[in-house]
């Protein structure tokens, strides 16, 4: 490579074997990206996009062409019956608070059967935060949960036990992610199987987190058997164009139900205008298979650069992957806070800023997180972020093209190993 960035030659040299190791994965990752790819095309071609589906509502927004041709787009993507993708979700939590309020009413049960979700969706069920602010457990919705096996994966004898014993469950949710733990993610098939053991035994619902994976398998949780499904469009499916929003996808009553949950009762997806904030989603959707692809190689990159020098990446070179997010275990404090600094200096934005461990709110330790993105708290984009605790590990995700992440991978081993 043109060593523009003045990379040492062991770095140098370790980057060019991880690149052969990673070469296999690297034909799968391209195998996955061009079907998914040719799939999201087609759902442009049959539904008819054009110019006139970029235009700007105000106002009440009704009948805007563009925003209801998008949603067909995303249901014929994600293999569901239909969808809802909007800029005025401001965050994948909100967007699965909107599914969960609209899901849910008082006396039902609420089922994890991943373990204990991730962190921000936590005030939202009600299992911590502040009560009296509005959550599900303030307006009678109770909560319950089935813990992975020791190996990570769904405990399906469990599920069926916990739901034969409590008729009230309507809603069994799942988080596909690993978020800050080192569980494997799911895959849409192991989610589908654990749809089937739910159908099985309840009338429940069965609802996706699906963050961090769309478009990493060629087939989506809702066209596998989960029900409805949501996530982010600052990850996977914004594509890194996208400057905010959401989707919800899955059954066409339940994402009627999260319409009147996004807006008012009455009103629902027939209101919202778009602002001029279509083509950005457009061209974001579009490109979303291509930026999750090239995301994954920068993991798969990153993880054959640690083992060859000895850290433990999870998942490992050779593991097929189920979300973008790769951890890796580098061993002690200093190492965490090296290889985020070295991310940061090789992000196109802010690379001069250092990053520093500081008392995040949540966290019972410090934290230090880099990120130099285009659009702010972007995961699509390089970025890494560690709790400095045992056991050491810090989570990296993103990268907008292989080829620029990549050197914001060799930055943080050079300035590792220089530490």
């Amino acid at each position: 490579m043109n060593n523009t960035f003045g990379f040492s030659p062991r770095v140098l040299g370790l980057a060019a074997r991880a690149e052969e190791t990673a070469r296999e994965r690297f034909n799968a990752i391209d195998a996955v990206t061009e079907y998914n790819q040719q799939k999201v095309l087609a759902a442009f071609i049959n539904n008819n996009v054009s110019e006139a589906c970029f235009g700007a509502s105000t106002g009440y927004g009704y009948g805007d062409r563009g925003r209801e041709t998008l949603d067909r787009i995303v249901a014929d993507s994600f293999g569901a019956e239909d969808a809802l993708i909007r800029h005025s979700f401001t965050c994948g939590t909100h967007t699965l608070g909107v599914m969960l309020y609209a899901l849910l009413r008082p006396g039902d049960t609420m089922l994890c059967v991943t373990g204990r979700p991730y962190d921000t969706i936590c005030p939202v069920i009600g299992i911590a935060g502040e009560p009296g602010q509005g959550s599900l457990a303030d307006l009678g919705v109770k909560y319950k949960e089935v813990a992975l096996t020791a190996d990570g994966k769904i405990d399906l004898e469990g599920v069926k036990d916990a739901l034969c014993a409590d008729k009230s469950i309507r809603v069994v949710y799942l988080q596909r992610s690993r978020g800050y733990s080192l569980r494997p993610s799911l895959s849409a098939r192991e989610i589908g199987e654990a749809a089937e053991t739910v159908k099985k035994y309840s009338s429940a619902v069965v609802a996706v987190d699906n963050c961090y994976g769309e478009f990493v398998q060629k087939y989506e949780p809702v066209a596998l058997g989960a029900d409805i499904m949501a996530g982010s469009l600052i990850k996977n499916p914004g594509g890194g164009i996208a400057r905010s929003g959401g989707y919800i996808a899955g059954r066409k009553d339940l994402a009627e139900l999260c319409a009147y949950r996004m807006t008012v009762p009455g009103l629902g997806r027939e209101v919202g205008a778009t602002l001029g904030n279509s083509r950005d989603l457009y061209m974001g959707f579009f490109n979303a298979p291509h930026v999750t692809g090239e995301a994954l190689k920068t993991a798969v990159f990153a993880a054959a650069m640690a083992e060859s020098l000895g850290f433990e990446p999870t998942p490992s070179v050779g593991e097929e992957r189920y979300d973008i997010i790769q951890a890796l275990k580098l061993g002690n404090e200093e190492n965490l806070i090296a290889f985020c600094r070295g991310i940061q200096k090789g992000s196109p934005v802010d690379a001069f800023v250092t990053p520093e461990p500081w008392d995040m709110p949540g966290y019972p330790c410090k934290v230090i997180m880099a990120a130099g993105a285009f659009i702010l708290g972007s995961s699509i984009e390089l970025s890494a972020d560690a709790p400095l605790r045992e056991p050491y590990a810090v989570w990296m995700q993103g990268g907008l093209n292989y080829h620029s992440a990549k050197v914001g991978v060799m930055s943080a081993f050079e300035m590792l190993l220089k530490f």
